[in-house]
């Protein structure tokens, strides 16, 4: 089988809320289960639905954003992440036809099944209706012809007769119900101010939800009507994404040897695209992981340092009391080496949080709030740093509740040009950090570029970016 011929499905609903992650979970278990190696991907920018993804399938969770990384990418990104699997499970968005504010379809859930040319299961939260759940998909079904809505799973169902009216319902819909799941308490995802708990949070807990959801699908679903849905999908004719192909010329433009660039992970620092360490590996540097919470030094010959988004609000107090890496990160950084910081690693980066001492590299302290911030963002480089040159422009997505005083240094790391206009972040020596998550696929000169910057620093550790 080609990898543009594997069999896909994209689950929908009609808006949050509806059990999107519940369904779309279940499914990649219970197939994953059966013995099928199923690829996971999430449309949109969100980073905590695709750890329960890996969990369940055993492979990276990927997210398919449009707005992000461009429409022209999201089938060869999809078709990389798919490669050798049997089986594709695509989670979506918000409600199916929702996308970027003001921008019509772009980035919705809609867009990206059309672009794959899968079929769509629609999810839909039963629990307050009966006949008007027909009504209710059919206008989905027909609102956009291009948008194949080929069945419907009713979920939080209440009891055997409402399954049956709910059914009898559907019958004159024309589009087929592959599934009814049970309103029940178990397999719980709890949430907080985010959205749900990462997996690496509670992994023990997260594998027993999983393993529970998996068994409500089986008992619930159709799998083989599913199965024989996702196989009837014509080939897409585009060419995988190839992080080898995306880099120029990274660290191998030094001549020297691989550097070695460490990247924080951990229960608080949970946020990453998995394309990133693709591309900075194809750029020729050794990525090590590390994690905050736990070790007390850098990995040895780090030279260079990406520290995403996560938590550090829930973990400040083991993120401070961890002296040793605190002085280490601040060291590095104060050699120029390259560090690139987003959201949580801004933060981190910052003198504290909520008062509890953090790195110190950066003149600004942060503290929680009510208020949440997000959205998408455009903006620009605004000098040439160690990840961008001057001129760059990238889309990226904020997504925070915290608030950090002075917002910008002296040299921003961006400036915001969508949806307002300001300076936002820091760039000092070799650090770039910032509250923006930008996904590098878009733009893989950044990961080319932080690449190249850790091996000058290592062979000329005085060098500029």
């Amino acid at each position: 089988m080609s990898v543009g011929a594997v069999p896909r499905l994209v689950i929908a609903a009609p808006s949050s809320g509806a059990g999107k992650t519940t369904v779309a979970t279940g499914l990649m278990a219970a197939f994953a289960e059966s013995g099928l190696a199923v690829s996971p991907h999430k449309v949109g920018p969100d980073y905590i639905d695709p750890g329960y993804h890996s969990l369940a399938t055993g492979r990276p969770g990927r997210n398919l954003d449009a707005y992000l990384c461009g429409v022209d990418r999201i089938a060869p990104l999809f078709l990389h992440g798919a490669a050798g699997a049997d089986l594709a499970i695509v989670e979506g968005v918000m409600g199916l036809f929702d996308g970027a504010s003001g921008r019509g379809e772009l980035s919705s859930t809609a867009q990206v099944a059309k672009v794959l040319r899968a079929p769509v299961v629609l999810v839909v939260d039963a629990s307050s209706q009966s006949r008007s759940v027909a009504a209710l998909v059919h206008g989905f079904a027909s609102w956009d012809p291009e948008v194949r809505l080929a069945g419907v799973i009713l979920n939080k169902v209440g009891s055997d007769r409402h399954e049956e009216l709910l059914r009898e319902a559907m019958d004159s819909s024309g589009v087929p119900v592959l599934g009814a799941l049970r309103r029940t308490p178990t397999a719980r995802t709890p949430s907080r101010h985010l959205g749900l708990v990462p997996v690496a949070e509670r992994r023990a807990e997260a594998v027993e939800s999983v393993g529970e959801l998996a068994a409500r699908v089986r008992e619930g679903c159709d799998l083989e009507a599913l199965l024989a849905l996702a196989r009837a999908v014509p080939t897409l004719p585009d060419t995988p994404w190839d992080p080898a192909a995306e880099v120029r010329t990274g660290a191998r433009a030094t001549g020297g040897g691989r550097p070695l660039i460490a990247v924080a992970g951990g229960a608080a620092f949970t946020f990453s695209y998995a394309e990133h360490a693709e591309l900075l590996t194809a750029a020729g540097a050794e990525v090590a992981p590390f994690d905050p919470l736990r070790d007390e030094q850098l990995p040895p010959g780090t030279q260079g340092l990406v520290i995403g988004g996560g938590f550090p609000e829930m973990y400040a107090p083991d993120l401070s009391a961890n002296a040793p890496l605190r002085a280490a990160v601040a060291a590095l950084a104060a050699s120029g080496a390259p560090v690139s910081a987003e959201c949580a690693g801004l933060l981190y980066l910052s003198r504290s949080i909520d008062g509890l001492p953090m790195c110190g590299v950066l003149p600004a302290d942060a503290r929680m709030t009510e208020r949440l911030t997000l959205g998408y963002r455009e903006a620009v480089a605004l000098e040439d740093n160690a990840l961008a040159v001057a001129g760059t422009r990238v889309r990226g997505h904020e997504f925070h509740r915290t608030v950090l005083e002075p917002g910008a240094g002296a040299s921003p790391a961006w400036g915001l040009t969508h949806p307002e206009r300001r300076v936002e972040g820091f760039v000092s020596g070799g650090v770039h950090a910032s509250y923006l998550h930008v996904h590098w696929a878009a733009e893989p000169s950044l990961a080319d570029r932080l690449a190249g910057s850790a091996a000058r620093s290592a062979a000329e550790p005085d060098a500029a970016p």
